[in-house]
C-alpha cells in the first residue's frame, strides 16, 4: 500500500463511499417485505442484514473479477476514469434514494464506468460482449425469472393451505411463514453481500491495477475485501428507509407467505448469478420477486403507477449515470483543477440531496406508512387474480355470490282501473 498515490487514495475512499450508498440504497432488497409484514422490527431487521452483508462479502470474488477485468479494457485506463465513474454512480444512487425508487446500484456503477471510459479512450475501451452477456441480459432476465418463480411459489403456497380454516392452525401457519420469512431475508442479505460488495472490490482492484499497484488480472487483496464488506454493512445498518417503504408497502401489500416466496425466489436467483459471475442487479431481482408475489395471491394488487416509475428509473440508470460519469471524466482530463472541481461537485450535490431529504424524513418510525395509496386493480392484476386460489383461511361461504332476481313487473293493481 506504500505505492498508493494521493489520487489513488481518493479513488479508494470514493469507492467505499459508493459501497456505503449501495448498502443503504439496497437494504430494502432483503428487509422491506420482512418489515412490512411485521416479521421483524425495523431496527432489528437492518442490523441482521448488515451482519449478513459483511459475511457475504467473503464468500466469493467471481463478480469482482468480472468488473475488474471484464467490462473495460485495463490497458491504458487512467485512475481518473475510475473516479469519474464513481461520481456518476454515487449521485444517481442518492437521487433515486431521495425519490424512493429502488433503482440498480450495479447499473449505476456500470453506467458511470462505461461513460467515463468512453470519454477517456473511446468505444474501443469497452468489451461489448461482456456488457451484453453479463450485464444487459441478466438485467432483463433476472426480474422476470425471480418474478415468475415468486408468483408460482405464492400460488403453490396458498393452494397447499387452501383447506386450512381452523383458527389455531391458521395462527400456527402464520408463525411458520414469519420464521421462514426471517430465514429467507437472511439468505437475501447474504446473497447481497456476496454480489454487491464484490462490485466495489472490483472497482478498487481495477483502480489499483491502473495505478500500477497490482498486476492485471489480480484478485482483490484482503484489505480490499474487508473494507468493502464493512462499508456496505454500515450503509445497510443505517437503512434506506425511503426505498424500504416503496418496496414493502408502496409496490404491493404482502402477507407473510408472499414475503417468504418473494425472498426465497430472489435469493436463489442472486446466489446462482454470483456463482456464475453474472453481475446482476439485486434490486431488480428483488423488485421482480415482490411484484410476482403480489400477483400470486388472489385479490393482491400491484400498484402499477409505482411499478412504472420504477421501470423508468431502471431504464434511465445506465445512460444517466453514464452521462454524469462522462461529464466528470471530461473535467478530470483538464488536470488537478478539474479533479478538484469534480470532487467539489460530488460533495455539494450529495449535500444538496441530503438537505432535500430532510423536508419529509422517513425513518424506522414511519417506514410502514403506505407510500402508494389506494389503487384499483389493473387489467394484468385482475386477469391473473381471476385464476388464483383463494387466500389461506377463506371460508367457502365467502365465495358465494347472490344473483339478484329479475326486477318484478309493475303491479297491475297499482294501475288506474280501466273505464268500462
Amino acid at each position: 500500500m506504500e505505492h498508493i498515490t494521493l489520487l489513488l487514495a481518493i479513488v479508494v475512499v470514493t469507492a467505499l463511499v459508493f459501497d456505503f450508498t449501495n448498502g443503504f440504497h439496497d437494504t430494502a432488497n432483503a428487509m422491506a417485505t420482512t418489515i412490512s409484514t411485521g416479521a421483524l422490527k425495523p431496527k432489528t431487521a437492518v442490523a441482521m442484514s448488515a451482519v449478513l452483508n459483511l459475511i457475504g462479502a467473503f464468500l466469493s470474488v467471481e463478480v469482482a473479477k468480472t468488473i475488474s477485468g471484464g467490462i473495460v479494457n485495463e490497458d491504458g485506463l487512467r485512475t481518473e476514469v475510475i473516479f469519474a465513474a464513481l461520481v456518476g454512480a454515487i449521485l444517481w444512487n442518492l437521487l433515486t434514494w431521495l425519490v424512493g425508487l429502488p433503482s440498480s446500484s450495479s447499473h449505476a456503477l456500470f453506467g458511470g464506468l462505461i461513460g467515463a471510459a468512453v470519454m477517456s479512450a473511446g468505444w474501443s475501451s469497452i468489451n461489448g460482449g461482456t456488457v451484453v452477456t453479463k450485464v444487459l441480459l441478466p438485467a432483463i432476465a433476472a426480474p422476470l425469472v425471480a418474478g415468475l418463480a415468486a408468483m408460482l411459489a405464492t400460488r403453490l403456497t396458498y393452494r397447499i393451505n387452501r383447506n386450512v380454516t381452523d383458527p389455531n392452525q391458521l395462527k400456527s401457519t402464520a408463525k411458520g411463514y414469519r420464521a421462514g420469512q426471517i430465514a429467507s431475508a437472511g439468505l437475501v442479505s447474504l446473497a447481497h453481500g456476496t454480489n454487491d460488495a464484490q462490485k466495489t472490490m472490483g472497482i478498487i482492484t481495477l483502480a489499483l491495477v491502473t495505478g500500477g499497484v497490482l498486476a492485471p488480472g489480480s484478485n482483490p487483496p484482503m484489505w480490499v475485501i474487508v473494507s468493502a464488506g464493512l462499508a456496505i454493512a454500515l450503509g445497510t445498518y443505517l437503512g434506506g428507509w425511503r426505498i424500504i417503504r416503496t418496496m414493502g408497502s408502496g409496490l404491493t401489500d404482502l402477507k407473510p407467505p408472499q414475503g417468504f416466496a418473494a425472498q426465497t425466489s430472489a435469493a436463489t436467483v442472486i446466489l446462482a448469478s454470483s456463482h456464475l459471475g453474472f453481475s446482476l442487479s439485486t434490486t431488480q431481482s428483488c423488485s421482480g420477486a415482490v411484484m410476482g408475489a403480489g400477483l400470486g395471491r388472489k385479490g393482491g394488487v400491484v400498484r402499477w403507477s409505482t411499478a412504472t416509475r420504477m421501470f423508468v428509473a431502471w431504464g434511465l440508470t445506465l445512460p444517466a449515470a453514464g452521462l454524469v460519469g462522462a461529464g466528470a471524466e471530461f473535467l478530470t482530463k483538464q488536470g488537478p483543477w478539474g479533479i478538484a472541481v469534480t470532487a467539489t461537485l460530488l460533495v455539494g450535490g450529495s449535500f444538496a440531496i441530503w438537505l432535500a431529504s430532510r423536508r419529509q424524513p422517513v425513518d424506522h418510525t414511519n417506514v410502514n406508512e403506505t407510500a402508494g395509496g389506494d389503487e384499483p386493480q389493473g387489467v394484468v392484476t385482475t386477469a391473473i387474480a381471476a385464476v388464483q386460489p383463494p387466500p389461506i383461511g377463506t371460508h367457502p361461504t365467502d365465495l358465494m355470490t347472490t344473483i339478484p332476481a329479475p326486477a318484478a313487473a309493475p303491479d297491475d293493481t297499482a294501475r288506474p282501473s280501466a273505464t268500462v
